[in-house]
């Protein structure tokens, strides 16, 4: 039931990307209040440095107000050009795999190479002295 509730919510919601960093949640809201009532406006911030990652979601009262918000894509926010896009629903899950995925990468090249040569060299050496 919550998915389905996240769902509509998410019907309701926008991306907005590029967002200068300074922008605060009450100068989205203006910025955007033309398109409809909004319920909610988050700004993403990063959890390790508290700092805004530049974009934000706002949640509008009536999923009509997504497609004036879209419009709104390619207008001026604080001198940046601004990206709207409809929320999607596995947007988080989408970027959270992506983060797990490129650490995991990384940790996994470091320790890889290092296994498969140390182990490789270890057993083709005396293998390759039985053969001969």
């Amino acid at each position: 039931r919550a998915t389905q509730e996240k769902m509509e919510v998410d019907q309701r919601s926008v991306y907005v990307g590029n967002v200068d960093y300074g922008g605060s949640a009450e100068e989205l809201e203006s910025h955007f209040n033309s398109c409809g009532q909004i319920n909610r406006v988050t700004i993403l911030c990063d959890k390790f440095s508290g700092h805004p990652k530049g974009y934000a979601y706002i949640e509008f009262a009536d999923k009509s107000s997504v497609k004036a918000a879209v419009e709104l894509g390619e207008s001026t926010f604080r001198g940046r050009i601004i990206k709207v896009l409809p929320k999607r629903t596995n947007m988080p899950g989408i970027s959270s795999t992506d983060r797990g995925g490129s650490r995991g990468a990384f940790h996994g090249r470091g320790a890889l190479p290092r296994r498969s040569s140390f182990c490789g060299g270890q057993r083709l050496r005396p293998r390759g002295r039985v053969h001969r």
